[in-house]
Protein backbone atom coordinates (compact mmCIF):
# COMPACT_ATOMS: atom_id res chain seq x y z
CA UNK A 1 0.00 0.00 0.00
CA UNK A 2 1.40 3.63 -0.84
CA UNK A 3 2.01 6.34 1.61
CA UNK A 4 4.62 7.18 4.43
CA UNK A 5 5.34 4.50 6.54
CA UNK A 6 4.01 5.82 9.66
CA UNK A 7 6.61 3.38 11.91
CA UNK A 8 9.36 5.27 10.13
CA UNK A 9 11.96 6.55 12.64
CA UNK A 10 11.11 10.05 13.14
CA UNK A 11 14.85 11.07 13.01
CA UNK A 12 14.82 10.68 9.53
CA UNK A 13 12.95 13.59 8.87
CA UNK A 14 15.75 15.70 9.70
CA UNK A 15 17.72 14.69 6.47
CA UNK A 16 14.65 15.46 4.31
CA UNK A 17 13.92 19.23 2.92
CA UNK A 18 11.56 20.75 5.12
CA UNK A 19 9.68 24.42 5.52
CA UNK A 20 11.29 27.20 7.55
CA UNK A 21 12.66 26.46 10.82
CA UNK A 22 9.61 26.91 14.09
CA UNK A 23 9.90 29.99 16.39
CA UNK A 24 11.49 28.31 19.34
CA UNK A 25 9.19 30.60 21.77
CA UNK A 26 6.11 30.25 19.30
CA UNK A 27 6.24 26.68 18.04
CA UNK A 28 2.15 26.87 17.17
CA UNK A 29 2.29 30.50 15.57
CA UNK A 30 0.31 31.95 17.98
CA UNK A 31 1.79 35.34 17.07
CA UNK A 32 -0.01 35.04 13.56
CA UNK A 33 -3.51 34.63 14.76
CA UNK A 34 -3.15 38.59 16.06
CA UNK A 35 -4.23 41.41 14.61
CA UNK A 36 -2.45 44.13 12.69
CA UNK A 37 -2.89 46.53 15.80
CA UNK A 38 -2.18 43.79 18.39
CA UNK A 39 1.41 42.87 16.47
CA UNK A 40 2.00 46.50 16.50
CA UNK A 41 1.37 46.99 20.48
CA UNK A 42 3.28 43.85 20.83
CA UNK A 43 6.78 45.05 19.03
CA UNK A 44 6.57 48.50 20.46
CA UNK A 45 6.43 47.19 23.99
CA UNK A 46 9.25 44.51 23.25
CA UNK A 47 11.82 47.34 21.92
CA UNK A 48 11.37 49.01 24.68
CA UNK A 49 11.86 46.31 26.85
CA UNK A 50 14.92 45.21 24.63
CA UNK A 51 16.53 48.81 24.67
CA UNK A 52 15.33 50.51 27.83
CA UNK A 53 15.05 47.71 30.86
CA UNK A 54 16.86 44.71 29.73
CA UNK A 55 20.11 46.99 30.20
CA UNK A 56 19.34 47.89 33.95
CA UNK A 57 16.54 45.70 35.07
CA UNK A 58 19.53 43.23 36.72
CA UNK A 59 21.53 46.29 38.31
CA UNK A 60 18.16 47.47 39.76
CA UNK A 61 17.10 43.94 41.11
CA UNK A 62 20.73 43.26 42.72
CA UNK A 63 20.51 46.64 44.34
CA UNK A 64 16.70 46.42 45.75
CA UNK A 65 15.76 49.88 43.41
CA UNK A 66 12.61 50.60 41.02
CA UNK A 67 13.66 52.24 37.73
CA UNK A 68 11.49 54.62 38.56
CA UNK A 69 12.74 56.55 35.15
CA UNK A 70 11.34 54.08 32.98
CA UNK A 71 7.60 55.27 34.37
CA UNK A 72 7.45 57.96 31.34
CA UNK A 73 8.35 55.91 28.70
CA UNK A 74 6.17 53.37 30.01
CA UNK A 75 3.09 56.26 29.50
CA UNK A 76 4.87 57.38 26.95
CA UNK A 77 3.54 54.25 24.97
CA UNK A 78 -0.26 54.20 26.33
CA UNK A 79 0.86 51.41 28.91
CA UNK A 80 -1.09 53.24 31.73
CA UNK A 81 -4.62 52.26 31.72
CA UNK A 82 -3.81 50.83 28.39
CA UNK A 83 -7.09 48.79 27.95
CA UNK A 84 -9.45 52.48 29.36
CA UNK A 85 -11.55 53.86 26.89
CA UNK A 86 -11.64 58.23 27.41
CA UNK A 87 -9.58 60.07 30.17
CA UNK A 88 -6.04 59.83 27.88
CA UNK A 89 -6.22 56.24 27.76
CA UNK A 90 -5.60 53.97 24.59
CA UNK A 91 -8.69 51.73 24.41
CA UNK A 92 -6.84 49.04 23.71
CA UNK A 93 -8.18 45.23 23.66
CA UNK A 94 -7.51 42.49 26.07
CA UNK A 95 -4.77 40.78 23.94
CA UNK A 96 -2.73 44.43 23.46
CA UNK A 97 -2.90 44.38 27.22
CA UNK A 98 -1.95 40.72 27.68
CA UNK A 99 0.74 41.47 25.08
CA UNK A 100 1.91 43.99 27.11
CA UNK A 101 2.03 42.13 30.15
CA UNK A 102 3.98 39.65 27.97
CA UNK A 103 6.78 41.78 27.06
CA UNK A 104 6.80 43.93 30.63
CA UNK A 105 7.83 40.43 31.80
CA UNK A 106 10.15 38.83 30.05
CA UNK A 107 11.85 42.29 31.07
CA UNK A 108 11.03 41.37 34.94
CA UNK A 109 7.91 40.96 36.76
CA UNK A 110 8.40 44.06 38.82
CA UNK A 111 8.08 46.29 35.52
CA UNK A 112 5.00 44.47 34.32
CA UNK A 113 3.66 44.69 37.79
CA UNK A 114 4.05 48.20 38.46
CA UNK A 115 2.12 48.56 35.09
CA UNK A 116 -0.79 46.20 36.40
CA UNK A 117 -1.18 47.93 39.91
CA UNK A 118 -1.31 51.07 37.95
CA UNK A 119 -3.63 50.21 35.59
CA UNK A 120 -5.86 47.00 36.48
CA UNK A 121 -5.90 47.89 40.40
CA UNK A 122 -6.49 51.44 40.52
CA UNK A 123 -7.43 53.40 37.31
CA UNK A 124 -9.60 50.33 36.49
CA UNK A 125 -11.64 50.68 40.04
CA UNK A 126 -11.64 54.41 39.33
CA UNK A 127 -13.00 54.30 35.88
CA UNK A 128 -15.60 51.34 36.56
CA UNK A 129 -16.95 52.33 40.32
CA UNK A 130 -15.80 56.26 40.35
CA UNK A 131 -18.05 59.71 39.99
CA UNK A 132 -17.00 61.85 36.79
CA UNK A 133 -15.27 64.18 38.88
CA UNK A 134 -13.22 61.43 40.03
CA UNK A 135 -11.98 60.15 36.70
CA UNK A 136 -11.64 63.57 35.75
CA UNK A 137 -9.19 64.56 38.79
CA UNK A 138 -7.03 61.05 38.40
CA UNK A 139 -7.22 58.95 35.32
CA UNK A 140 -5.68 61.91 32.84
CA UNK A 141 -2.63 62.00 35.15
CA UNK A 142 -1.93 58.55 35.91
CA UNK A 143 -2.51 57.77 32.10
CA UNK A 144 0.75 60.01 31.83
CA UNK A 145 2.55 58.76 35.45
CA UNK A 146 2.38 61.80 36.38
CA UNK A 147 0.54 60.26 39.39
CA UNK A 148 1.18 57.00 40.92
CA UNK A 149 -1.48 54.88 42.28
CA UNK A 150 -1.12 51.42 44.97
CA UNK A 151 -4.28 48.54 45.42
CA UNK A 152 -5.01 48.48 49.62
CA UNK A 153 -6.73 45.49 50.15
CA UNK A 154 -4.16 42.42 51.59
CA UNK A 155 -4.25 42.91 55.05
CA UNK A 156 -1.62 41.31 57.43
CA UNK A 157 -3.46 38.73 59.30
CA UNK A 158 -4.26 36.92 55.46
CA UNK A 159 -4.39 38.20 52.01
CA UNK A 160 -6.58 35.01 51.13
CA UNK A 161 -9.48 35.85 53.05
CA UNK A 162 -10.56 39.29 52.16
CA UNK A 163 -14.18 39.25 53.69
CA UNK A 164 -12.43 39.42 56.94
CA UNK A 165 -11.12 42.31 56.46
CA UNK A 166 -9.94 44.68 60.06
CA UNK A 167 -9.56 48.26 58.29
CA UNK A 168 -12.74 49.70 58.42
CA UNK A 169 -14.47 53.24 57.46
CA UNK A 170 -17.26 55.20 59.68
CA UNK A 171 -18.92 58.55 58.97
CA UNK A 172 -18.04 61.42 60.86
CA UNK A 173 -20.04 64.14 59.43
CA UNK A 174 -19.51 64.76 55.34
CA UNK A 175 -16.57 62.56 55.82
CA UNK A 176 -15.32 59.18 56.28
CA UNK A 177 -12.58 57.58 59.37
CA UNK A 178 -10.30 54.82 57.82
CA UNK A 179 -8.46 52.89 60.71
CA UNK A 180 -6.55 49.24 59.29
CA UNK A 181 -3.68 48.19 57.82
CA UNK A 182 -2.39 46.84 53.96
CA UNK A 183 0.63 44.51 53.63
CA UNK A 184 2.39 43.58 50.71
CA UNK A 185 1.01 46.57 48.56
CA UNK A 186 3.11 47.58 44.84
CA UNK A 187 3.92 50.77 44.57
CA UNK A 188 2.83 51.89 48.14
CA UNK A 189 5.88 53.33 49.29
CA UNK A 190 6.45 55.79 45.82
CA UNK A 191 2.20 55.82 45.55
CA UNK A 192 0.69 59.32 45.29
CA UNK A 193 -2.57 57.77 46.01
CA UNK A 194 -4.33 54.56 47.09
CA UNK A 195 -7.19 53.01 46.35
CA UNK A 196 -8.10 51.32 49.73
CA UNK A 197 -11.07 48.93 50.60
CA UNK A 198 -12.33 49.15 54.11
CA UNK A 199 -15.46 47.91 55.88
CA UNK A 200 -18.11 50.51 56.19
CA UNK A 201 -22.22 49.91 57.93
CA UNK A 202 -23.22 49.01 54.56
CA UNK A 203 -20.27 46.78 53.20
CA UNK A 204 -17.02 46.86 51.94
CA UNK A 205 -16.30 50.18 50.08
CA UNK A 206 -13.69 51.97 48.12
CA UNK A 207 -11.59 55.21 49.02
CA UNK A 208 -8.90 56.95 47.18
CA UNK A 209 -6.22 57.94 49.99
CA UNK A 210 -4.01 60.79 48.48
CA UNK A 211 -0.63 61.29 49.99
CA UNK A 212 -0.26 64.10 52.50
CA UNK A 213 -3.45 62.81 53.94
CA UNK A 214 -2.61 63.01 57.91
CA UNK A 215 -2.56 59.78 59.49
CA UNK A 216 -1.49 57.88 55.71
CA UNK A 217 2.00 56.12 56.19
CA UNK A 218 3.59 53.88 53.54
CA UNK A 219 6.53 52.34 54.55
CA UNK A 220 8.54 50.04 52.51
CA UNK A 221 8.90 46.45 53.00
CA UNK A 222 12.61 45.52 53.11
CA UNK A 223 15.36 42.55 52.48
CA UNK A 224 12.77 41.30 49.67
CA UNK A 225 14.61 38.33 47.70
CA UNK A 226 12.00 38.48 45.64
CA UNK A 227 10.41 41.36 43.02
CA UNK A 228 13.68 43.02 44.46
CA UNK A 229 13.33 45.90 41.40
CA UNK A 230 9.32 46.53 42.69
CA UNK A 231 8.81 48.86 45.22
CA UNK A 232 6.85 47.20 47.73
CA UNK A 233 5.46 48.60 50.93
CA UNK A 234 2.46 48.53 53.58
CA UNK A 235 -0.40 51.10 54.27
CA UNK A 236 -1.03 52.18 57.88
CA UNK A 237 -4.31 54.11 58.59
CA UNK A 238 -4.56 55.74 61.54
CA UNK A 239 -8.03 58.52 62.03
CA UNK A 240 -7.05 58.87 58.52
CA UNK A 241 -9.83 61.59 57.44
CA UNK A 242 -11.50 61.18 53.50
CA UNK A 243 -13.91 63.15 52.14
CA UNK A 244 -17.17 61.88 50.87
CA UNK A 245 -15.84 62.93 47.75
CA UNK A 246 -13.43 60.19 47.50
CA UNK A 247 -15.25 57.59 48.19
CA UNK A 248 -15.89 55.05 45.05
CA UNK A 249 -19.69 55.66 44.84
CA UNK A 250 -20.35 52.72 42.24
CA UNK A 251 -20.14 49.72 44.06
CA UNK A 252 -20.75 47.63 47.72
CA UNK A 253 -19.00 44.86 48.47
CA UNK A 254 -16.70 42.40 47.57
CA UNK A 255 -17.38 42.50 44.15
CA UNK A 256 -15.15 45.76 44.31
CA UNK A 257 -11.56 44.55 44.92
CA UNK A 258 -12.44 41.46 43.57
CA UNK A 259 -13.37 42.40 40.00
CA UNK A 260 -10.06 44.58 40.59
CA UNK A 261 -8.20 41.58 40.85
CA UNK A 262 -9.74 39.68 38.07
CA UNK A 263 -8.21 41.98 35.61
CA UNK A 264 -5.58 41.87 37.24
CA UNK A 265 -4.84 37.97 36.88
CA UNK A 266 -5.86 37.75 33.10
CA UNK A 267 -2.78 39.82 32.98
CA UNK A 268 -0.71 37.91 35.11
CA UNK A 269 -1.71 34.74 32.75
CA UNK A 270 0.35 36.31 29.73
CA UNK A 271 3.10 37.96 31.69
CA UNK A 272 4.53 34.97 32.89
CA UNK A 273 4.75 33.52 29.48
CA UNK A 274 7.05 36.18 28.71
CA UNK A 275 9.04 35.12 32.24
CA UNK A 276 9.40 31.82 30.45
CA UNK A 277 10.51 32.54 27.15
CA UNK A 278 13.37 34.61 28.58
CA UNK A 279 14.32 31.40 30.22
CA UNK A 280 14.10 28.80 27.37
CA UNK A 281 15.61 31.61 25.03
CA UNK A 282 18.70 31.61 27.30
CA UNK A 283 19.25 28.06 27.71
CA UNK A 284 18.46 27.52 23.99
CA UNK A 285 22.02 29.72 23.31
CA UNK A 286 23.84 28.36 26.37
CA UNK A 287 23.09 24.86 25.29
CA UNK A 288 24.27 25.16 22.03
CA UNK A 289 27.46 26.88 23.12
CA UNK A 290 27.94 24.86 25.99
CA UNK A 291 30.47 22.18 25.03
CA UNK A 292 30.65 18.92 27.12
CA UNK A 293 32.23 15.53 26.25
CA UNK A 294 32.84 16.56 22.95
CA UNK A 295 29.53 17.86 21.92
CA UNK A 296 26.84 20.75 22.72
CA UNK A 297 24.89 20.29 25.80
CA UNK A 298 21.96 20.75 23.46
CA UNK A 299 23.00 17.36 21.69
CA UNK A 300 22.59 15.65 24.90
CA UNK A 301 18.99 13.44 24.69
CA UNK A 302 17.84 14.32 28.14
CA UNK A 303 18.52 17.81 27.42
CA UNK A 304 16.87 18.35 24.52
CA UNK A 305 13.22 16.47 26.46
CA UNK A 306 13.73 19.08 28.82
CA UNK A 307 13.70 21.96 26.33
CA UNK A 308 10.84 20.18 24.35
CA UNK A 309 8.70 20.43 27.58
CA UNK A 310 9.25 23.77 28.17
CA UNK A 311 8.02 24.56 25.05
CA UNK A 312 5.21 22.37 25.45
CA UNK A 313 4.29 24.04 28.51
CA UNK A 314 4.82 27.43 26.94
CA UNK A 315 2.57 26.88 23.95
CA UNK A 316 0.20 25.22 26.14
CA UNK A 317 0.01 28.53 28.17
CA UNK A 318 -0.06 30.78 25.45
CA UNK A 319 -2.89 29.05 23.36
CA UNK A 320 -4.70 29.54 27.27
CA UNK A 321 -4.07 33.15 27.35
CA UNK A 322 -5.12 34.02 23.50
CA UNK A 323 -8.54 32.17 23.97
CA UNK A 324 -9.16 33.65 27.34
CA UNK A 325 -8.14 37.17 25.87
CA UNK A 326 -10.70 36.55 22.86
CA UNK A 327 -13.72 35.60 25.59
CA UNK A 328 -12.33 38.72 28.14
CA UNK A 329 -12.96 41.53 24.18
CA UNK A 330 -16.46 39.80 23.61
CA UNK A 331 -17.41 40.39 27.23
CA UNK A 332 -17.98 36.66 27.99
CA UNK A 333 -14.94 35.79 30.40
CA UNK A 334 -15.75 34.59 34.05
CA UNK A 335 -13.55 34.62 36.65
CA UNK A 336 -13.49 31.01 37.09
CA UNK A 337 -11.41 31.02 33.84
CA UNK A 338 -8.92 33.31 34.45
CA UNK A 339 -7.82 31.08 37.59
CA UNK A 340 -7.88 28.02 35.49
CA UNK A 341 -5.10 30.46 33.67
CA UNK A 342 -3.64 32.07 36.26
CA UNK A 343 -2.80 28.56 38.41
CA UNK A 344 -1.64 27.10 34.55
CA UNK A 345 0.47 29.49 33.56
CA UNK A 346 2.64 30.58 36.51
CA UNK A 347 2.91 27.21 37.60
CA UNK A 348 4.81 26.93 34.32
CA UNK A 349 6.47 29.79 34.39
CA UNK A 350 7.84 28.83 37.75
CA UNK A 351 8.90 25.25 36.52
CA UNK A 352 10.83 26.54 33.32
CA UNK A 353 12.40 29.27 34.97
CA UNK A 354 13.41 26.62 38.17
CA UNK A 355 14.66 23.95 35.48
CA UNK A 356 16.36 26.58 32.91
CA UNK A 357 18.15 27.60 36.18
CA UNK A 358 19.53 24.03 36.92
CA UNK A 359 20.39 23.66 33.29
CA UNK A 360 22.81 26.38 33.64
CA UNK A 361 24.24 24.58 36.10
CA UNK A 362 27.02 26.65 38.56
CA UNK A 363 26.03 30.05 36.52
CA UNK A 364 22.54 29.46 36.81
CA UNK A 365 23.08 31.34 40.45
CA UNK A 366 24.76 33.77 38.84
CA UNK A 367 22.49 37.33 37.80
CA UNK A 368 24.21 37.87 35.25
CA UNK A 369 21.55 34.90 33.62
CA UNK A 370 17.92 35.55 33.79
CA UNK A 371 16.42 32.92 35.26
CA UNK A 372 17.49 33.18 38.80
CA UNK A 373 16.18 36.38 38.55
CA UNK A 374 12.97 35.54 37.16
CA UNK A 375 12.72 32.40 39.54
CA UNK A 376 12.84 34.44 42.16
CA UNK A 377 10.35 36.67 41.19
CA UNK A 378 7.70 34.07 39.98
CA UNK A 379 7.67 32.33 44.00
CA UNK A 380 5.81 36.07 44.19
CA UNK A 381 3.61 35.90 41.06
CA UNK A 382 2.60 32.23 41.79
CA UNK A 383 1.13 33.38 45.33
CA UNK A 384 -0.06 37.05 44.85
CA UNK A 385 -3.44 37.57 43.24
CA UNK A 386 -4.95 34.23 44.69
CA UNK A 387 -2.58 31.90 45.45
CA UNK A 388 -2.32 28.39 43.44
CA UNK A 389 -4.50 27.01 45.73
CA UNK A 390 -7.51 29.51 45.66
CA UNK A 391 -7.25 29.54 41.92
CA UNK A 392 -7.71 25.45 42.19
CA UNK A 393 -10.23 25.72 44.91
CA UNK A 394 -12.15 27.86 42.36
CA UNK A 395 -11.76 25.82 39.33
CA UNK A 396 -13.08 22.87 41.82
CA UNK A 397 -16.23 24.86 43.14
CA UNK A 398 -16.79 25.23 39.34
CA UNK A 399 -16.58 22.24 38.39
CA UNK A 400 -18.78 20.85 41.58
CA UNK A 401 -20.91 23.46 42.57
CA UNK A 402 -19.41 23.19 46.24
CA UNK A 403 -17.45 25.69 47.97
CA UNK A 404 -14.65 24.35 49.52
CA UNK A 405 -13.22 27.21 51.01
Amino acid sequence: MGGADPMANPAQSATRPTAARLDPLDLYGVRSLFGEEERMVQESVARLVDERVLPVIQKHFEEHTFPRELVGELAALGLLGSSLEGYGCAGLNAVSYGLICQELERGDSGIRSFVSVQSSLCMYPIHTYGSEAQKQAYLPRMATGELIGCFGLTEPHGGSDPANMKTHAKRRGGDWVLNGAKMWITNSPIADLAVVWAKAEDGIRGFIVERGTRGFVTPEIERKFSLRASCTGAIFLEDVVVPEANMLPGVVGLKGPLSCLTQARYGITWGVIGAAQACLKQVLDYTQDRVLFGRPLAANQAIQIRLADMARRITTAQLLSLQLGRLKDQGIMVPSQVSLAKWNNCRMALDVARDARDILGGAGISAEYVPIRHALNLESVITYEGTETIHQLTVGRELTGINAF
